[in-house]
């Protein structure tokens, strides 16, 4: 079966983290979010794949290629410029030619079971599934009202204040059959939530919810992102890990060095060839990304640090994110903070 994951967008509420990585690949315990994405889609037979790309999309392609690696057939859609997602999803209608088709964002983080997300979207003979999650704070999501028969009676975009009407939130995560398509004009910016959506319920065409229990996460800014990584270390998330549990609540990679007198405090990942030296401390809620070095006397807490980086000797982090190869200086102390390398040019 065919889907597709959007993954052109520019990530800013991610912003420092994504000036020199695509939102897709923003790790989760040390993994792209979006590889995470590949695995739940193959597990539930959607082994073929459109993929759109804009910003820093070179870096989104060299690192999944033809999706071989995961069991799955990639082909890759290069945008010049957004087309909201479902522009996207229309420039891609020749690749979905007259099947059903799911489309999920590119940097999601989720357990769904889109097999019975997949049935109940035959079962009511929809035009458009929405998968729906129940949110503390909707206003940040499209919510919904359903009838008893799970069809969507009202659908609003990023509701404010008085208007918040539904707690039952847009996943973002869409089963369509192509008929919709005649309602997406082609090369004009289009969205589902805004346009699409409303056009099926003033039409009356056959929108229907599919309410899920499961995890699901859209890790578009910091404070999610932090979040997310302590959902899946205690276990609120059902993912594949890429390491193995050395004892209760402590994740370790191959090559790791730990010297004898550090201390470490569950619940912690921590990366392929990591040094842990005399005297350091790697505290709960922390991650370890492959060849993190942490110094001597050094304290790392409740932080994510990605691949490459280093925290010296004597400096004390907590409630951070270290980005790719940066090296916290000696002796500091630095809380709630993001540190990342300067913003390199895109290749072209």
């Amino acid at each position: 079966m065919k889907a597709m994951i959007l993954a052109a967008g520019v990530g800013s509420r991610l912003d420092p983290l994504t000036r020199n990585v695509p939102k897709p690949l923003v790790p989760i315990l040390n993994r792209p979010v979006m590889e995470y994405l590949i695995h739940l889609l193959k597990q539930h037979g959607f082994d073929e794949i459109m993929i759109n790309t804009h910003y820093l999309g070179a870096q989104i392609e060299a690192y999944f290629g033809d999706g071989s690696k995961w069991g799955v057939t990639i082909h890759w859609a290069r945008e010049d410029k957004l087309w909201g997602d479902a522009g996207s999803v229309k420039r891609a209608q020749s690749f979905f030619k007259d099947e059903t088709f799911l489309v999920i964002g590119g940097d999601d983080l989720t357990d769904m079971d889109l097999t019975r997300f997949l049935h109940t979207h035959r079962e009511k003979k929809a035009l458009s599934s929405i998968a729906l999650s129940m949110v503390d704070d909707p206003s940040e999501y499209g919510i919904v009202l359903m009838n008893e028969d799970g069809r969507i009676t009202r659908f609003l975009e990023k509701p404010k204040g008085e208007v918040i009407f539904s707690n039952t939130a847009n996943t973002g995560v869409y089963l369509f059959e192509p008929k919709v398509f005649d309602l997406i004009p082609f090369n004009t910016f289009y969205l589902f939530g805004k346009q699409v959506f409303p056009l099926l319920l003033e039409h009356h065409l056959p929108l229907y919810g599919h309410l899920t229990a499961a995890y699901w996460k859209d890790v578009g800014n910091l404070d999610v992102y932090q979040q997310t990584h302590k959902d899946v270390l205690k276990g609120l998330v059902n993912a594949d890990l890429p390491f193995k549990e050395q004892t209760s609540g402590i994740w370790v990679g191959e090559n790791v060095l730990i010297d004898p007198t550090a201390e470490i405090e569950a619940p912690v990942a921590v990366g392929d060839n990591v040094t842990i030296k005399a005297g350091a401390r790697v505290l709960a809620n922390t991650v370890l990304g492959n060849g993190c070095i942490v110094g001597e006397n050094a304290t790392v807490a409740d932080s994510i640090l990605w691949e490459g980086a280093e925290v010296m000797a004597g400096t004390h982090i907590e409630r951070c994110v270290v980005g790719q190869d940066c090296h916290v200086q000696t002796n500091a102390a630095i809380f709630d903070g993001i540190i990342v390398p300067p913003q390199r040019p895109e290749k072209v």
